[in-house]
């Protein structure tokens, strides 16, 4: 069956005296059923991930570069996350998509790095406000699923997040029928059946439950709530009970 997962973006949030809240996550979840995963900014992925030893907490990036070196200033490489401590990365998220031009072939691209460098990758699909109103919604999630996700994907390198961009940071969430028809549809479209599927955006303590109980969701990629140990830690127990 497919691993269940809640994995935290800091995006660019986080400073070292934010490792406190790291500290009482893993005092407060120090055996979750779920997998529990941060993925910091990059100038605290190794001194989280030196913090998360011996614990169940996982460490992981947000972005990786598709080379393994070279001259590519303000980059990172797969193989440098792992060096820091990365199990994870997360690629393609909506605001790489667009505030950076990114388009999946570039996120597949990625993933194979990820692959190589033994990383799981997090593949980020969704669509934006005006493509839900047009009604293309399943085209333009299973299209960027079916252009980011490399051949030799499978459930043990590979996770998809389903991130509704117009849902991401503003407090709106599809309705719990609307979350659904996109899951199901990713898991019919999947090349691994075990697969991880991820539900992300405005994810918080006070609906985590409510999504953790529909079919083919398997956890949740979160944003902002994900940087205080008790919204974070509200969120696992909610999918610990699921």
């Amino acid at each position: 069956m497919p691993c269940k997962l809640v994995a935290g973006n800091w995006k660019m949030n986080g400073l070292r005296a934010d490792l406190d809240e790291m500290r009482a996550l893993i005092a407060a979840h120090p055996d979750p059923d779920c997998g529990m995963l941060i993925c910091p900014p990059a100038t605290l992925l190794a001194p989280m991930a030196d913090l998360a030893q011996g614990s169940r907490l996982l460490v992981g990036g947000q972005d990786c570069h598709t080379a393994k070196s070279g001259a590519h200033t303000g980059d990172l490489s797969a193989d440098m996350l792992a060096d820091a401590g990365a199990r994870h990365v997360i690629l393609g998220h909506s605001e790489r998509r667009a505030d950076h031009g990114e388009g999946s072939d570039l996120v597949a691209a990625k993933a194979r790095a990820a692959q190589e460098a033994g990383l799981t990758a997090i593949i980020c699909v969704g669509e934006t406000e005006a493509q839900r109103d047009a009604g293309t919604t399943l085209e333009v999630v299973l299209g960027q699923l079916l252009e980011s996700v490399p051949d030799g994907a499978n459930a043990g390198n590979t996770v998809i997040a389903y991130e509704p961009v117009w849902a991401i940071g503003t407090g709106r969430t599809p309705t719990l029928e609307q979350i659904a028809e996109v899951h199901d549809a990713l898991r019919a479209a999947v090349p691994d059946a075990e697969m991880s599927l991820l539900y992300g955006g405005s994810v918080k303590p006070g609906n985590a439950a409510d999504i953790f109980a529909l079919a083919n969701v398997d956890g949740a990629l979160v944003g902002g709530a994900s940087l205080k140990a008790s919204d974070f830690g509200a969120i696992i127990a909610a999918l610990d009970a699921a």
